[in-house]
């Protein structure tokens, strides 16, 4: 490291002794050029003594560089800057790559469009709704909320239009949970939950996950460290394909009992799970926020999610979504009523959920003519175990195939890919080929948690 950023040099022109303001300042030099990109900081317990503040002050300012991708690396490593940009990225979902027309690409569990009921007719009723291009802040049109309600895996109280899932769970969590507090959450999950909690500075505590769902005992541990919510998918997982059943839901319900977190339940599947809804809802309904995505039963463009909860906690959520746009589109929203009350459109999704296990059972079946024997659960994707991650990356890669590594869905360390099959129309023989090569042949996966499979 150059002598020109040692502890002195930095501790002259650092005047705040707080831990946001330091970084802050620190940003500051970074973004300025006066610390450049590549350049290795002082140890923290260096910084912290110049500064006369403790350790853990300064580790908490590097935290927060480091949540914003301004410094990578700790410990005995070293820190060092890696750019000079300050804003939150989602870090996971933002590096899925590009891998260009002649890769077989498996790394997306996306509807397939030819599958989607079509919007022409539900945009028309949508622009013909009333208010139309009003100011009035409407949580939800009453046309959408009467078609839900009958659907509803329990009597809420209220319920409140999003942007879409995520964008229910995004703003439920910053509505609803300080930064910094410790949020409990199913492991494996999906990606864009772990980036939300991150930027959310959680203090992530996984719940290890078996064919039912949550496991009931790792959430009564995880409820030892006092999380302000529990996050899981209650239907079909949208990594795993395992469902929640219904003597695992009032398990779940039974270690619930006695805590006070708000339960966050992200139905992302929505209508292509094969089970009915279901929600704990049904026994905390003051502090269940479930939410339900149209996106992958009736279209991404639509970008509607509709949750439910308590008449309070929905007022909390509208509160802070008047810092953005404050409603979702009442085109969309009347538009997504059209279409859940269609007979040809719900036909339309009855019929693109029988498509996908159509699609995931081929790919399962090729994988049995080869001597592995992968389980049929539900969903848009198979979650495999492999010898090896990285192994199973390159291997596969090599073959023209690209797959979601499964760091990207854990919190622990494991070794399994993530294989969509929502779009694998072709080709089921060359993929069933590849993945032969990286599965742990021979011998199951026993590590605690999800992935037990039998070979």
């Amino acid at each position: 490291m150059s002598a020109f950023f040692s502890t002195a040099w930095l501790k002259d022109r650092l005047t705040e002794r707080t831990m946001r303001g330091i970084a802050l300042e620190t940003s500051a030099l970074i973004r300025s050029g006066a610390i450049p990109v590549g350049t290795q900081l002082p140890p923290v317990r260096e910084i912290a003594r110049a500064l006369g503040v403790s350790p853990a002050t300064i580790s908490s300012a590097w935290s927060e560089l480091r949540r914003h991708n301004v410094i990578s690396g700790r410990g005995r490593n070293g820190v060092w800057v890696c750019g000079d940009k300050i804003a939150p990225r989602p870090s996971r979902f933002e590096n899925i790559g590009n891998f260009g027309e002649h890769v077989i690409d498996l790394t997306v569990a996306v509807p397939d469009p030819a599958l989607l009921p079509p919007l022409g007719d539900a945009l028309l009723h949508g622009a013909e709704v009333a208010m139309l291009n009003s100011y009035l802040r409407v949580p939800i049109l009453d046309s959408l909320q009467a078609v839900m309600r009958p659907r509803w895996p329990y009597a809420a109280e209220a319920f409140l239009a999003t942007n879409g899932g995520y964008d229910a769970v995004n703003v439920t969590l910053q509505a609803l949970v300080m930064p910094g507090s410790v949020v409990a959450i199913e492991n494996p999950t999906a990606m864009r939950l772990l980036d939300i909690l991150d930027n959310l500075r959680a203090h992530i505590i996984p719940v290890n996950c078996d064919e039912h769902g949550p496991c009931p005992k790792s959430l009564a541990e995880a409820l030892q460290k006092k999380p302000s919510a529990f996050l899981y998918q209650p239907r079909t997982h949208a990594i795993t394909g395992h469902q929640v059943s219904s003597e695992r839901l009032k398990e779940l319900a039974r270690v619930l009992k006695d805590s006070d977190l708000v339960i966050v339940e992200d139905d992302g599947i929505g209508d292509l799970s094969s089970l009915p809804p279901a929600s704990l809802g049904a026994h905390y309904p003051e502090r269940t926020v479930h939410i339900l995505s149209l996106s992958k039963a009736f279209g991404p463009d639509l970008r509607l999610a509709v949750l439910s909860s308590s008449a309070s906690i929905v007022d909390q959520i509208q509160a802070y979504r008047s810092f953005g746009a404050g409603w979702t589109s009442r085109i969309l929203q009347a538009a997504g009523a059209w279409l859940i009350a269609d007979l040809a459109s719900n036909a339309a999704v009855d019929h693109a959920k029988t498509v996908y296990g159509t699609r995931r059972r081929a790919l399962i079946d090729r994988m049995k003519d080869r001597g592995l024997h992968i389980p049929d659960r539900d969903g848009l994707c198979l979650w495999l175990p492999v010898r090896s991650e990285q192994f199973a990356l390159v291997t596969l890669a090599a073959r023209g195939i690209a797959v979601l590594p499964g760091k990207k869905c854990s919190i622990t360390d494991t070794q399994h890919i993530r294989v969509a099959t929502s779009l694998l129309t072709d080709q089921v023989d060359a993929v069933a080929d590849a993945l032969a090569l990286v599965h742990p042949t021979g011998a199951s996966d026993q590590r605690e948690g999800f992935g037990r499979y039998s070979v």
